[in-house]
């Protein structure tokens, strides 16, 4: 021992920590936790030729301790706090739930992490001021993830066999889905060529029909004037009698015929659709829109200001600059937060 026994601890509460030697405490007041277990203050001296260690109320062995309270000095007064039950000033307490949880893993975590809550939202309504308070909302953090990873991992657990059993479902019908789906395509693929000659065809017997009922309604329309013509002039010329009204008629009965052979020369125009198959099993051609681009640049130009593409060339350019990668009108920003 040295002169002063207490050299160690007080250099390390300074942020002066070491040398450590496995096996060989220091007197001081350190405190040290089981992993996401409340801090344990410690408290190790040097009495009548050895060396004595407490964790919390409990006797332990000094040289066992040392390394794991070592690197975590604090003050007599931050001890005899924490012995007392009074906490840690730079913790926050741990929430009101005594130990009568529930069973169920999921409401006993709820019941947890309602209680951090609603002291994290107490303690959110202030700004942080001294360096405790800091810690403070370091270690509330800390907590609360804890309670998100166990979460996670419970729910993981309760899922996995839903899991697994949807995966194996999955399994048993995927070939049967898939196959006869991608043959059932390559079979409507087979029919293209098919049923776009079928559609040329079509379209050209349109056309010969659009030009043969135009040609009917010309015949008709000139049939139909020269009756009213004709009748025009008996009437008159002062002409009534039968053999003339006959002639009319005629006239007038074949306008109307060819009025209704030009009527039906233009149904015969309208599209026909090229199918195949029957009711129920039809396949027949359909148009499918879609983009080519033609220009790359100019359709990046256009295309510039869209919320997705901006949110796509922002993502490319998080990426590179992360990369340290330097991209022409991309600059590297850089902000500090709390993580």
């Amino acid at each position: 021992m040295t002169e002063n026994a207490w050299h160690w601890w007080q250099e390390a509460l300074a942020g002066r920590i070491g040398p450590i030697h496995d096996g060989h405490p220091e007197q001081g007041y350190y405190r040290t936790r089981f992993k996401d277990k409340p801090w344990e203050p410690v408290a190790i001296w040097f009495e009548d030729g050895e060396w004595h260690a407490l964790r919390g109320e409990r006797k332990v062995d000094a040289s066992d301790i040392w390394t794991w309270c070592c690197r975590n000095p604090i003050t007599y007064e931050a001890y005899t706090k924490a012995v007392e039950g009074a906490g840690w000033d730079d913790e926050p307490e741990a929430p009101a739930i005594g130990h009568n949880l529930p069973d169920d893993p999921f409401e006993a975590l709820q019941v947890e992490f309602e209680a951090e809550k609603e002291q994290a939202e107490a303690f959110l309504k202030q700004p942080i001021k001294t360096q405790a308070e800091a810690d403070r909302a370091a270690i509330w953090s800390k907590r609360l993830s804890t309670i998100a990873k166990k979460a996670t991992d419970l729910h993981k657990v309760e899922k996995q066999p839903h899991l697994d059993a949807g995966r194996g479902v999955d399994n048993k019908w995927r070939e049967l889905k898939e196959e006869p789906d991608a043959l059932s395509k390559k079979l409507k693929r087979h029919m293209d060529d098919y049923l776009r000659e079928q559609q040329r065809i079509e379209m050209e017997r349109q056309r010969k029909a659009r030009e043969e009922a135009d040609r009917i309604a010309r015949e008709a329309e000139e049939a139909r004037l020269a009756a009213e013509k004709v009748a025009a002039k008996k009437i008159a010329d002062g002409i009534s009698d039968a053999a003339a009204i006959a002639e009319h008629n005629n006239r007038i009965a074949e306008a109307e015929r060819l009025a209704e052979q030009a009527a039906q020369a233009e149904r015969d125009a309208q599209a026909r659709n090229m199918s195949a198959g029957r009711t129920g099993a039809r396949v027949a051609l359909r148009t499918f829109v879609s983009a080519r681009i033609v220009d790359y640049d100019k359709a990046l130009r256009a295309l510039g200001n869209h919320p997705e593409m901006k949110a796509l060339v922002e993502t490319l350019a998080n990426r590179a600059v992360r990369a340290g990668v330097e991209v022409e009108g991309v600059e590297r920003f850089e902000e500090q937060r709390a993580a």
